[in-house]
């Protein structure tokens, strides 16, 4: 099964997406339906509002009256963290009900307004934002029949965009035509959803073309969001989680893949976390088990790597076991790459070079022989620690 995320501010245009994601085969599980459904007449939801917020946010026939209640808990941040603390537990619980109904071969598409305030995005192996310009969304509310004023609240009351971007791993950007988001919806669908959720299903890591590219200075947020899904998934057992590599040397040009080190406290824990990993897109890679040596002691070489099965995205997970020299020297040679332009500049050569050759990585590894040597003397000069 996958479960994928799907937000955007009022008047984006997330209700198209998430119709256009239905008509492709996903199962909807709509946060405001759900939101609407736990509020409903004699449920549990719409007492406690009741009694929050008074007699007087009802209709005569006993029903919820949502403007009312907007009145009421748009007001301040108070209010509003006290509308959302009675709702989104009544939502989470639904919403798992339903899913938990679903087969296991669906993919699930979470349609969830509040997705950045309930901090849920890292549990999602895809999260798709749709955005558009504050005055679009204004006049698309006012042509709702809502008032300007009453629109411009509900959107200043929800989340930024900035804070929307930081989540997303995919932006649907709708300024222009509804057909136009369609398409993009589609598109996303079949080349990116779709192979996702059988990578999943087949714990298998996406292919990517092996090349040099220049700095991306969004790589820093891929990473972020990697970071993030890694952390909830592995809870404590992770000691510490950290970009390294290439792509986390600010200005470098890199493969287009973000690297992650998960230092852990054994390979035991390393091989418990496989499954939590693969749950959320991050398969293990069976036939690597070990770094390239560069001390005498090899066991302490050894390591799990998962990689990512999302196609849009490409990165490797390194498990270590912390103090380590391996675990050691991928955090020591990331700073080191970062302190010394001349060293960026040698290495870049060195990747250079070893794309010319039939077997990439071992062709970089006599590089790397007198690389860690030198990063050493660099720690040992500098007082770098870890």
């Amino acid at each position: 099964m996958l479960r994928i995320g799907l937000t955007g501010g009022i008047g984006a245009g997330k209700s198209t997406v998430s119709a256009t994601f239905s008509e492709c085969g996903g199962i909807i599980v709509d946060g405001d339906v759900i939101a609407r459904e736990v509020v409903e007449p004699g449920t549990e939801g719409l007492a406690q509002l009741v009694d929050a917020f008074g007699e007087d946010i009802l209709l005569p026939d006993g029903a919820l009256n949502r403007p009312a209640l907007a009145a009421r808990a748009f007001v301040d941040d108070e209010q509003r963290a006290t509308l959302n603390g009675i709702v989104h537990p009544l939502v989470g619980r639904r919403r798992q009900e339903i899913i938990d109904a679903v087969h296991d071969d669906a993919v699930i598409v979470e349609d969830i307004p509040l997705l950045v305030e309930t901090g849920m995005a890292p549990m999602f192996p895809l999260v798709v934002v749709v955005t558009a310009p504050v005055e679009i969304r204004v006049e698309r509310l006012i042509k709702r029949g809502m008032d300007e004023a009453d629109a411009r609240a509900r959107i200043k009351a929800q989340a930024s965009e900035e804070q929307r971007r930081a989540i997303a791993d995919v932006l649907l950007d709708n300024s222009g035509s509804q057909g136009e988001l369609v398409e993009k919806a589609r598109d996303l669908w079949y080349s990116r959803v779709l192979p996702l959720a059988h990578n999943i299903r087949a714990r298998q890591v996406a292919e990517h073309k092996l090349a040099l590219v220049r700095y991306n200075p969004t790589w820093p947020d891929d990473a972020r969001r990697i970071i993030n899904r890694i952390q909830m998934a592995c809870g404590k057992r992770a000691l510490r989680v950290d970009h390294i590599g290439s792509t986390a040397v600010p200005g470098m040009d890199a493969k287009d893949v973000i690297d992650i080190q998960i230092t852990v406290a054994s390979l035991d824990v390393a091989d418990e976390l496989a499954d939590s990993l693969a749950n959320v897109g991050y398969p293990r890679i069976e036939h690597i088990t070990t770094d390239t040596a560069h001390t005498d002691d090899l066991p302490l070489w050894r390591k799990r790597i998962h990689g990512a099965a999302d196609p849009g995205r490409p990165a490797r997970v390194h498990i270590r076991v912390d103090g380590w020299p391996n675990q050691r020297f991928a955090l020591l040679f990331t700073d080191w790459l970062k302190a010394n332009s001349g060293v960026r500049e040698d290495y870049l050569k060195a990747k250079r070079h070893a794309l010319t050759e039939p077997h990439y990585t071992e062709a970089k590894e006599p590089w790397f022989l007198d690389a860690y040597r030198r990063a050493s003397e660099w720690a040992d000069t500098t007082g770098w620690r870890p």
